[in-house]
């Protein structure tokens, strides 16, 4: 699949955003290994913390359907006037899964400017740090 059947997926998923806050309707559309695309869509809420942007929403599909470390890449697309880049959040988010994620972003002009995840969000924190976490409570007592 191309950059551009990507993010055209991925603006098609935009028509569905719920963004009646920040007027900001995002599409994205997460390419997996064997060709297969789980899109998204941000999905607002008056309570601001429990908004959930279009990259999340994608990812979110397609663990709940079993997939994991096959993503290759994954188009965001906006309406504004800069590349639609993933926030801090999804950047996490998707870094748990993909560190070194292919990113497309678009604006309204429809330009796609392309990145890797791990260029995005240099030396995050993921599943690796975790194994040389010592696991201790603070009384000192080892979990492990």
């Amino acid at each position: 699949m191309t950059d551009q059947e990507l993010a055209a997926l991925a603006w098609e998923a935009r028509k569905n955003a719920y963004a009646p806050y920040s007027r900001f309707p995002v599409g994205a559309a997460l390419l997996c290994g064997d060709g297969t695309v789980f899109t998204g869509c941000n999905v607002e809420n008056a309570a601001y913390g429990s908004t959930i942007c279009a990259e999340r929403t994608a990812l979110v599909k397609a663990v709940s359907q079993g997939r994991r470390g096959d993503f290759q890449a994954i188009a965001i697309v906006g309406g504004g006037d800069t590349p639609c880049w993933p926030c801090g959040a999804c950047r996490q988010m998707l870094a748990e899964f993909a560190p070194g994620l292919r990113v497309i972003a678009a604006g309204g002009d429809g330009v796609l400017h392309r990145s890797t995840l791990d260029q995005l969000l240099p030396n995050s924190f993921g599943p690796k740090s975790m194994e040389s976490c010592d696991q201790v409570t603070e009384a000192g007592e080892d979990l492990g």
